[in-house]
C-alpha cells in the first residue's frame, strides 16, 4: 500500500477538488492518501498557513483557486519543493472559454451562490429528511421519486444523494406483514422504484449493523430464510405494480442514484406524453 500526503486547497467549500481527487484516485490500486483539506482560503495570510502545513507534510497538491496571487503563492512553494501542484479545473475552463469565445469572470464560491437551484436543493434535502423511512407518507404525491425496499438497501443515503441534486425523494421500508401506504398504488407524478439485493450481501450488511450497535445476532433480522422471504415478497410487490427494480448488491449509492435518474427521465417523458395526448395507463 503506497501512502502519501494529499493537500486539497480551495477558496470555496472544497467539494469540487475533493470530488475530482476521489475520481482520480479511483484509477489507482493500493494507494492510501493522508488528506489535508484547506477550504475558504481567500487571503494571503490563510495561504501562508496552508504553505506552512505543506512544508511540514510534503505531498501532492490539488487546488481550485480563482485569485491569481494566491495561485502563484501556492505554485511557487510547490515548485521549490518539487511537489506536483494540480489545478483541477483550469484545463476544462480554458477549453470552454476557447470554444465559447468568452473570457471567464470567476469569483470564489460562485458555484454556491444563493440562487434558485440552491434553494431547490435545500428544499429537496428537507423533504428527504422529513420523509425518511416511511415518515409523512400522506405527502408522497409531492415527491419526484419514492424508493421502496427492505431494510439496509441504502434507501436513505440514496434519497439524500438525490436530494442534493434537487430531487424530492422519499423512501418506504418493505417489512413482512406490514402494509405499505395505500397511496403508493395510486401515485402518478412520482417515480416509484424498488431496490433489491442478494440475501448473502444483505446478511453481511445487517450483521455489521448489529455489531456496530452491539446487539445480539440471533434474530430474524439476519436469518437467511427470513431475508430470502423478505426479498422474494418485495420483488413480487415491485412486479405487481410494474415498478422499475434496481439490484444494489454491487452498486454504490452514486451508481444507484444515476440509474434512478435515468428511470425518472423516462417516467417524466411518459407522463408528459400522456398529459398531451390524454392517454390512460393500460
Amino acid at each position: 500500500m503506497k501512502k502519501f500526503n494529499l493537500h486539497l486547497v480551495s477558496d470555496s467549500t472544497g467539494e469540487t477538488v475533493s470530488s475530482v481527487s476521489r475520481a482520480a484516485l479511483a484509477h489507482f490500486d493500493d494507494v492510501e492518501p493522508e488528506e489535508f483539506s484547506w477550504t475558504l482560503v481567500r487571503t494571503s495570510a490563510q495561504m501562508e498557513r496552508v504553505i506552512e502545513a505543506i512544508r511540514e507534510n510534503p505531498g501532492a497538491v490539488m487546488y481550485t483557486l480563482v485569485d491569481n496571487r494566491l495561485r502563484d503563492m501556492l505554485k511557487i512553494e510547490c515548485a521549490r519543493r518539487g511537489l506536483p501542484c494540480i489545478a483541477v479545473l483550469s484545463t476544462v475552463v480554458s477549453e470552454l472559454s476557447s470554444f465559447l469565445g468568452l473570457e471567464t469572470h470567476a469569483s470564489p464560491g460562485k458555484q454556491h451562490e444563493l440562487n434558485e437551484d440552491y434553494f431547490s436543493r435545500v428544499d429537496a434535502i428537507s423533504y428527504a429528511l422529513a420523509h425518511d423511512d416511511g415518515q409523512a407518507h400522506w405527502e408522497l404525491s409531492e415527491a419526484d421519486i419514492v424508493i421502496v425496499g427492505v431494510s439496509r438497501t441504502s434507501k436513505s443515503p440514496t434519497c439524500v444523494y438525490l436530494a442534493y441534486k434537487g430531487l424530492k425523494t422519499a423512501n418506504i421500508p418493505f417489512v413482512l406483514g406490514c402494509p405499505l401506504p395505500p397511496s403508493l398504488e395510486t401515485l402518478k407524478k412520482p417515480l416509484v422504484v424498488g431496490l433489491t439485493i442478494s440475501p448473502d450481501r444483505l446478511q453481511q450488511i445487517r450483521k455489521t449493523r448489529l455489531q456496530s450497535l452491539k446487539q445480539e445476532e440471533d434474530t430474524n433480522y439476519v436469518d437467511m430464510e427470513h431475508m430470502q422471504e423478505e426479498i422474494s415478497e418485495s420483488r413480487k410487490l415491485f412486479n405487481k405494480y410494474k415498478w422499475p427494480v434496481i439490484d444494489v448488491t454491487k452498486r454504490s449509492v452514486e451508481e444507484t442514484a444515476a440509474t434512478i435518474v435515468q428511470y425518472l427521465k423516462k417516467h417524466q417523458e411518459k407522463m408528459g406524453l400522456q398529459a398531451k395526448t390524454g392517454e390512460k395507463d393500460a
